[in-house]
């Protein structure tokens, strides 16, 4: 049976915004002390490229000092964050990693609790700013 229009997944090739919860703790389930937090950006850049469809992620400074701030074993159990899909203007960049990338940044909500995968439109970014 065929999919319907509503149901059919959004093109790869969009700029899109989307804010989700990433839970590290289970994702860095039994990795070794010293390695936790290297591993815990590398999670989330994995979890960016399979959410948002790009090979080329790039990770906020805020995000990656957030990760760090607890030192290199005691790494936050979750965190918020912001994927942004954008274009990539730069021809070589493009020849490499395609037509797209995605920055991930952090968000700081008060409380995690009950927080869903969103999507940001572009009237929510404008209340935003």
């Amino acid at each position: 049976m065929p999919r319907d229009a509503k149901d059919s997944k959004p093109a790869l090739n969009e700029p899109r915004t989307i804010e989700a919860t990433v839970n590290l703790h289970k994702r860095l389930h039994g990795s070794t002390f010293k390695k936790k937090a290297p591993r815990g950006v590398r999670a989330l850049k994995a979890f960016a490229t399979a959410t948002m469809g790009t090979k080329y992620v790039r990770v906020a400074g805020d995000l990656n000092r957030f990760v760090w701030h607890k030192g290199v074993r005691n790494v936050p159990y979750r965190v918020r964050v912001r994927m942004e899909r954008k274009r990539i203007t730069e021809k070589k960049k493009q020849d490499k990693y395609g037509e797209m990338y995605t920055i991930v940044s952090l968000l700081e909500p008060e409380s995690l609790a009950g927080l869903k995968t969103t999507l940001v439109t572009e009237a929510d970014e404008a209340d935003l700013e």
